[in-house]
């Protein structure tokens, strides 16, 4: 007849091996049903960015007014594809009528309303989103917020 003989030490790290691996796999079981805490986007198709129309104020030493409009934030990113609704409000100025560069995409951010521009772009590069009223410095400008696609 033959015995197996198991020392007190190696039963001790067998139990304790054993007790691993059980605890990695409940952690693991209970750890699937989890739900996202923190998510940027609205919804799993289209992600919305908040725009507003800004205008800087001021008068110099000599009395003369100066003003510059501008789009905050001066810059948006996304992905190449990604669906992006940008969503300008309209704080200062009566109207900004708009184009971006490179697109057929334009519209117009009027006072007190907020204007929805659905985004996708299928190409890499910074488009330029232009204020038609404000678009150089002679104008009150330039007014262009820049729109980087990686």
């Amino acid at each position: 007849m033959k015995f197996f003989v198991v020392k007190k030490m190696t039963l001790i790290y067998i139990l304790i091996a054993g007790l691993f691996l059980a605890s990695i796999t409940i952690w693991y079981i209970l750890k699937v049903g989890d739900t996202v805490v923190f998510n940027q986007s609205t919804s799993q198709t289209m992600r919305e960015i908040q725009m507003v129309t800004g205008e800087f104020k001021t008068t110099t030493k000599d009395g003369k007014e100066i003003e510059s409009y501008r789009f905050d934030p001066g810059t948006i990113f996304m992905k190449k594809g990604e669906n992006v609704r940008l969503l300008i409000n309209g704080v200062n100025g009566e109207e900004h009528p708009f184009y971006i560069e490179g697109t057929t995409i334009s519209g117009k951010v009027r006072k007190g309303a907020e204007t929805a521009v659905p985004l996708q772009f299928n190409k890499k590069g910074t488009y330029r989103l232009i204020c038609k009223t404000h678009p150089d410095k002679k104008h009150n400008g330039p007014m262009i917020a820049y729109i980087v696609v990686d």
